[in-house]
């Protein structure tokens, strides 16, 4: 499939998601599915009953690749590939989103305290017929935290718009001993992957 103007949409407001694009040069425009911020979100994160983390975090991100890719048709939008993603962590099966309020994120943050987890990233690209999905997923060790370094990381306002309460690009690194996976997967966006998909949409790397 040629395109035109080898640009995609990106269906996420994640800053990370943007400059990780950036970063392998792939030029995007911001496709929102809401407008309004005070607006029920069009895709709902919620987990179903007994749904593995997996099957959340792919079903999430289809939903939301097939809602912009609907969103940019209803609008009338220059016809381009659609990316979407999505990034859950789990730890022993429990799956950690993103923490309403310092409570949960300091919960959050204790249970991870010492143990090793999994971060989750699927992704999808939504081109006309075109529609493939992938889950790249990647270890996190933390090291034991204290209380003190829960309560002062919690003072900051790195982990209320992050899975499980943290990001592995700001301060937190600091808590991380050890990854096994993709680094930039951990961040929301795994590029190798990401590549791959686009490529296979027609984007093409110079």
């Amino acid at each position: 499939m040629k395109l035109q103007d080898n640009k995609i949409y990106l269906a996420s407001k994640s800053p990370r998601r943007r400059e990780l694009l950036r970063q392998i040069g792939v030029h995007f425009e911001i496709l929102l599915l809401r407008d309004a911020s005070n607006r029920q979100a069009d895709v709902p994160e919620i987990v179903l009953p007994n749904e593995a983390p997996a099957d959340y975090v792919r079903r999430v991100t289809n939903d939301k690749a097939t809602a912009a890719w609907n969103m940019m048709l209803m609008r009338k939008l220059p016809i381009r590939p659609v990316l979407a993603a999505d990034t859950t962590v789990v730890l022993n099966g429990t799956i950690f989103g993103k923490p309403a309020n310092r409570s949960e994120a300091h919960a959050m943050l204790s249970s991870l305290s010492g143990q090793t987890h999994q971060v989750y990233t699927s992704i999808a690209v939504h081109f006309h017929e075109h529609h493939k999905e992938l889950t790249q997923i990647s270890e996190v060790t933390f090291c034991k935290l204290s209380a003190q370094q829960i309560n002062l990381y919690c003072d900051s306002q790195e982990p209320y718009d992050k899975a499980g309460g943290y990001g592995i690009q700001g301060s937190a690194a600091r808590f991380i001993s050890h990854i096994t996976g993709s680094y930039s997967g951990i961040m929301g966006l795994p590029l190798f992957e990401t590549a791959q998909l686009l490529s296979e949409s027609g984007i093409t790397f110079t």
